[in-house]
């Protein structure tokens, strides 16, 4: 993810969602660590690795659903908004919420790197401290900068992030654990990077 422009002082949530709610469609803000940021727009390679995870997902796990730019209430970090890159749910989990969808049901969060300076302070430190104190069984970590994919297992709701964390490299295969529970073979993730 890429902050374009980040605002110094505190808001409010109500502030933010305000400002969100006015946003253009070509705009994704998010509301981390009692800031705002704006997310960059992806890239070919950004969606194409999405892409490819979802349908890793629906053949091994056809029950589930895989929703792109679903914004999601990450109260207990810092009354946070985020929208992950994608979120994995149970089928149709999220029809009929709003803009910013309460964390519970989400099985797994996904981000995938976007090449800017703000990546390891959103997606390597805030993203999975404000997922694990969400509640959110995994968070998956696509990171382009390393080659390498991460899985975030076993969410700690008191401190924050995670328990369990699984790092391989772009070639190895890399399971992701109950909730979600399939394997997958990240070779094809080395075409995607720079």
């Amino acid at each position: 993810m890429t902050v374009m422009a980040e605002r110094t002082s505190q808001m409010s949530v109500e502030e933010f969602e305000t400002i969100a709610s006015a946003a253009p469609e070509t705009v994704t803000l998010e509301f981390i660590n009692g800031r705002i940021g704006v997310k960059k727009v992806t890239d070919g390679d950004h969606s194409t690795m999405v892409s490819w995870l979802a349908r890793r997902c629906m053949q091994s796990r056809p029950d589930l659903d895989l929703y792109q730019a679903q914004g999601l209430r990450v109260d207990a970090y810092r009354e946070g908004r985020a929208k992950p890159d994608a979120v994995i749910a149970p089928e149709a989990h999220f029809a009929g919420h709003g803009e910013w969808a309460d964390p519970d049901g989400a099985l797994m969060v996904v981000e995938v790197t976007s090449y800017d300076s703000d990546t390891d302070r959103r997606d390597r430190h805030e993203k999975p401290t404000a997922y694990g104190q969400a509640g959110i069984p995994l968070y998956l970590l696509i990171d382009r900068d390393s080659c390498t994919i991460t899985v975030h297992s076993g969410p700690d709701r008191q401190i924050g992030g995670y328990r369990a964390v699984h790092t391989a490299k772009f070639g190895e295969k890399v399971v992701l654990p109950d909730p979600i529970g399939i394997e997958l073979d990240t070779e094809i993730l080395k075409n995607y990077v720079r």
